[in-house]
């Protein structure tokens, strides 16, 4: 066992408070925080913390009612469920404010058999399940574009709706296409205005993801 540190040879801080701080204090100094909403200031920050992408705000569209929304629903015992596994170990629990349950049905043994018969990828698949819980949940893709076009086509046949949808899904097959169809759903179909945040473009990913909800969970930064 090591019971001394290794020699110094570097310069850099090691204060893990001190750190927090600069970071969030650097973010604020770089970021135009002024491209999203007043109420939505801290989740941008928080995001922009979890990819290191200070440009991040130009790619972020965030619904005015997706704070709200968000919070009221969490606050009210909502639970939160995710395409990916990865989204879900990266929330937080302790910032949670009924101890909601955070869900990822990807791993139901039904998945494997409802993908092969719907010919479509398993994460896709399992949203399907999501049926009984989606009701005034907080929704968070982080990973498969395919899972979020899933969610559109069902909101759009009459599945009941979330009360806030976290649009991140990374990648360069579907992506961009499958973000800037949740920012175009209200006007597609007139009632189905529902609250989101989207990273557009390529970009995303179940980091940010898992910050976005873990920010619009509790206020404090």
């Amino acid at each position: 066992m090591t019971t001394a540190p290794p020699t110094r040879r570097y310069d850099y801080e090691t204060d893990g408070a001190q750190i927090y701080v600069d970071s969030f204090a650097t973010i604020r100094a770089e970021a135009d925080l002024s491209r999203v909403p007043a109420d939505a200031e801290k989740v941008a920050v928080r995001m922009i913390h979890a990819c290191g992408q200070t440009d991040l705000t130009r790619d972020l569209v965030i619904h005015p009612g997706l704070v709200a929304a968000a919070r009221t629903a969490l606050e009210a015992g909502a639970p939160i469920i995710t395409d990916a596994h990865m989204v879900a170990s990266g929330v937080t629990r302790a910032r949670l404010p009924r101890e909601n349950d955070v869900e990822c049905f990807l791993r139901d043994p039904r998945v494997p058999d409802l993908a092969r018969a719907w010919s479509t990828t398993r994460s896709a698949a399992a949203v399907s399940l999501w049926a009984d819980r989606m009701e005034g949940a907080v929704v968070a893709f982080g990973n498969a574009p395919t899972a979020l076009f899933h969610l559109l086509e069902m909101l759009r046949d009459g599945a009941p709706r979330p009360a806030a949808i976290i649009g991140t899904p990374v990648g360069f097959i579907g992506a961009a296409e499958s973000k800037q169809a949740l920012i175009d759903l209200a006007s597609d179909e007139p009632g189905l205005d529902v609250p989101y945040l989207v990273v557009t473009g390529r970009r995303g990913g179940s980091a940010m993801a898992a910050s976005a909800l873990n920010a619009l969970a509790q206020e404090r930064e």
